[in-house]
């Protein structure tokens, strides 16, 4: 790979001539950072040139989430040389710490399963979900480029893929959705073929149960496993699989950990570095194309050149309380998401630096959330198990508990300013918890004193005493419980339709009958858990096109920037169509710049 030491020009100053209050504030946070990096103020009078040349290579990647080693392996297999920067001290971002679901409609892995889906489907669901938020030709890109994309990554990486069975789209009655699902998850992975290198892995957001190996798709069983056959062969089976590595001398990966060291393992393989604790400052241009990247190496500060291009895949704004705070809705913080530590937005910033537009700033991957001391949990089955239901301040169901989860946190936003929804309640009754695993609580045990301590969770032998302990009108919430236990002792929840949909049916208990979703409350003591607008991180940002290259606000190109996952607003729009609707198009658009340079550099 190319390092030699091209002159580098000046870094073009910003200039503050009629722009916005917020650009102006975002050019003095760039200098700022640039101080903080031991750098020149952005527009001062030190030269680019007068810092290190770290290198040059035909690509600039910055991230090594799942959407920028994407690009990163895309661009090597092109035959491009390639680095990739990553600010934290570890690789994985975000990607790293998740479930991992993947969601690209028609891809060869279902296809090969057996799944009914087709191109003319998978265009008519993702229209019917995303509505005119996102260009058709954006859309039209992802479907046709993301089953490529896993034909190729499953190509030039040790990555192999399972179908999420039974996950359902979340509008599975919308035009082309799927009740069973097309989405996918990376298959078991050796850690060993990491060598050193995984002990740079980005940990999981939950840690797998020592001795056992868990896919997602296990976690709705799991959930059952103290009262259903099939969940405690499923229990059974992941214990099997920890005992059969263990013999084998193998560190088992699943989920993210796994699509991460995949990723990283294809990397490898490919020559292509890595570079650990680089955070960028800023983006290089010469005569308004990019070219390059200004970044922190070693301590030091230092120039990056790119011959082709600079893809941006440093993740979303989540953990930046200012850019929160400035394009988000309240209440909202940096509290409650679980992405990665290290999004705060620079390359975001540093795009909008260079021109870029910015959509769907106001969005996130939203779910609702318990505020646990240790960390914020993201709230998937619990809410959804039969024996539950969310109230508000004045103790009144206000939403289809059993929804896709963004659309919960959308409701609790919408309805917060006249009806206080934020914090809600998650009120559960003893016979709940006899049944269904909590988190990582088994069944019957205690919960930790910590959730009562620090009021995330709260006790009682009444619903009167419950209602008094959160600050709500116990008559309210004790005719909300009697209505809600006549509609699920008949099935059907006549005032939100909770069981109507396939989707409200995933995370449910197939016993309970006639409505799988839906059980009374009946056995004392009673539970509530405080429930907040939580996130997988945020989904607005830089705005590109179906090259996935950067656009500015008047529909022009940056020219040799890119964008991909949640540094680019996302090509989801304001929705969510099923699992991994997150890492599916960041992946496919990392897998889009990276092929569009390449087309360039050979032209």
């Amino acid at each position: 790979m190319s390092t030699s030491a091209d002159p580098a020009r000046r870094i073009e100053p910003i200039s503050t001539a009629g722009a916005s209050r917020r650009r102006v504030l975002g050019a003095t946070g760039a200098g700022l950072a640039l101080a903080a990096a031991g750098l020149p103020g952005v527009g001062g009078p030190a030269d680019a040139a007068d810092l290190p040349l770290l290198g040059t290579y035909d690509v600039v990647v910055i991230g090594s989430g799942a959407a920028g080693m994407t690009a990163a392996l895309t661009a090597a297999k092109q035959g491009l040389s390639c680095v990739v920067v990553e600010k934290a001290a570890t690789f994985g971002g975000s990607a790293a710490r998740s479930g991992a679901g993947i969601g690209i409609p028609n891809n060869p892995v279902i296809l090969a399963a057996g799944v009914p889906d087709t191109p003319a489907k998978a265009a008519a669901y993702l229209a019917a979900v995303v509505g005119p938020d996102v260009s058709a030709d954006r859309q039209r890109a992802f479907l046709g480029h993301g089953p490529a994309m896993i034909s190729f990554v499953m190509a030039n990486s040790p990555l192999r893929f399972r179908w999420m069975e039974g996950y359902s789209d979340y509008y599975p009655e919308l035009s082309g959705g799927l009740p069973n699902g097309r989405s996918i998850e990376p298959d078991q992975l050796d850690g060993n073929i990491l060598g050193t290198e995984l002990a740079h892995l980005n940990p999981s957001y939950m840690a797998v149960p020592a001795g056992m190996v868990v896919f997602s798709a296990d976690y709705k069983w799991l959930t059952l496993s103290a009262v259903s056959v099939k969940g405690l062969a499923v229990a059974a089976e992941c214990l099997a699989r920890g005992t059969k590595a263990a013999l084998l001398g193998q560190k088992p990966l699943t989920m993210g950990q796994s699509l991460a060291a995949g990723l990283r393992a294809g990397l490898l393989a490919a020559e292509v570095p890595v570079w650990l604790n680089t955070p960028l400052t800023d983006l290089y241009r010469e005569d308004g194309t990019v070219t390059g990247a200004v970044v922190a190496r070693g301590g030091s500060a230092g120039l990056v050149r790119a011959r082709h291009g600079v893809v941006v895949g440093s993740g979303g704004f989540e953990h930046n309380a200012a850019m929160r705070d400035q394009y988000q809705r309240r209440p909202i913080g940096t509290a409650w998401t679980v992405g990665a530590m290290e999004n705060t937005g620079d390359g975001i910033r540093a795009g909008e630096r260079a021109g870029a537009a910015l959509d769907l700033m106001d969005d996130a991957w939203w779910g609702p959330a318990i505020p646990l001391p240790e960390q914020p949990y993201f709230c998937l089955a619990e809410r959804t198990l039969p024996g539950g239901l969310l109230v508000n301040a004045a103790g009144a169901r206000f939403v289809n508990e059993a929804a896709p989860y963004s659309d919960v946190v959308h409701t609790m936003y919408e309805r917060n300013p006249t009806a206080p929804d934020i914090p809600a309640w998650l009120i559960v009754d003893q016979n709940y918890r006899n049944r269904y695993l909590f988190k990582d609580i088994a069944p019957t045990l205690a919960f930790p004193g910590s959730w009562y301590d620090s009021g995330a969770a709260h006790k009682a032998w009444t619903l009167d005493a419950l209602a008094g302990r959160i600050g709500m009108p116990a008559a309210a919430l004790r005719a909300t419980v009697n209505r809600f236990n006549s509609l699920a002792l008949s099935g059907d929840d006549t005032d939100f339709r909770r069981g109507d949909s396939t989707y409200d049916h995933y995370y449910s208990d197939p016993a309970i009958v006639p409505n799988s979703s839906l059980a009374p409350l009946w056995l004392a003591p009673y539970y509530a858990f405080k429930i907040v607008p939580g996130d997988l991180g945020t989904k607005g940002g830089m705005r590109t096109d179906a090259r996935a290259r950067v656009l500015r606000a008047d529909g022009s190109v940056i020219p040799g920037l890119y964008a991909a996952g949640n540094a680019s607003a996302a090509v989801m729009g304001h929705s969510y169509a099923g699992a991994g609707s997150t890492i599916g198009p960041a992946m496919t658009f990392g897998y889009i710049a990276a092929l569009d340079i390449a087309a360039a550099a050979g032209s």
